[in-house]
């Protein structure tokens, strides 16, 4: 599997806002979300629809540096209370970034906090932002969640390029993911060729796209697999079978966090 194209991921973008909107229909707002438990449901959606609009704000002024997020129009959350404006707060928030990237195109130079200064990272990283945080909120609405093979593949890779940044920048966390030989294997066992071997070397970490015995195996369907990767689903969960050194698979868990 490669990276989705730049046109897929916009359209993307707009299909799981569409779909967290439908999370939120009739969703108690004020509930705690149990894989973000310091926000309700309505903060999480103000905290993802507010990022919609940062990257919007960036991408359309063709910014070289941070935007604070105070400069950011509209992205403290809609002005009127209730879940009406909110949900429309939400489309125009990611109808707004879509429009963005899709007038700049993939190869616009733009400030961002990664290893690409180009609109192109935007595009993934909304996409698997809104991807995570549409899990979060299904799980708090008690909604069915499930992710087309290729987007769920691709959010585990970009999530383990994130990591694999944070550790290269001296995070604390991820510097720990290192030394002693150990490997995990992430198979996805309803989607051919879904399989990860991650490697924990002497200074860092890599992995590549193979099928290899490790220290500890990671067995689910992609999407399961994507969800316990990226800390929201938990690897006891009935869904998710793991074989080996499972230590090390809480090892990793606890220290590719991110923000």
């Amino acid at each position: 599997m490669t990276l989705l194209t730049y046109g897929r991921y916009c359209d993307e973008i707009l299909t799981q806002t569409d779909a967290l909107r439908a999370h939120l229909d009739g969703a108690d707002l004020t509930a705690t979300v149990p894989t973000c438990p310091d926000w309700t449901l309505r903060e999480l959606a103000v905290h993802l629809g507010g990022a919609h609009r940062w990257v919007g704000e960036i991408v359309r002024t063709r910014a070289q540096d941070d935007v604070p997020e105070d400069r950011v129009p509209g992205g403290a959350g809609p002005a009127e209370d209730g879940p009406a404006a909110l949900d429309a707060w939400l489309a125009e928030g990611a109808s707004a970034v879509v429009a963005a990237l899709r007038e700049a195109g993939p190869d616009t130079g733009v400030w961002t906090w990664s290893w690409q200064r180009r609109t192109a990272f935007w595009a993934r990283r909304v996409t698997h932002e809104t991807v995570v945080h549409r899990a979060d909120a299904a799980l708090t609405a008690g909604a069915p969640y499930a992710v087309a093979p290729e987007v769920a593949a691709d959010t585990v890779e970009e999530w383990l390029r994130i990591v694999s940044f944070a550790q290269e920048n001296g995070d604390p966390e991820a510097a720990e993911l290192r030394g002693g030989g150990r490997t995990l294997h992430l198979h996805a066992t309803d989607v051919p060729d879904a399989e990860w071997l991650i490697e924990l070397g002497e200074d860092r970490f890599t992995w590549r796209r193979t099928h290899e015995k490790a220290t500890v195996a990671l067995s689910a369907p992609l999407t399961d697999l994507m969800l316990v990767m990226n800390r929201r689903l938990l690897p006891t969960s009935e869904r998710v079978e793991v074989l080996g050194d499972a230590e090390l698979l809480d090892f990793w868990l606890a220290r590719s966090s991110f923000g």
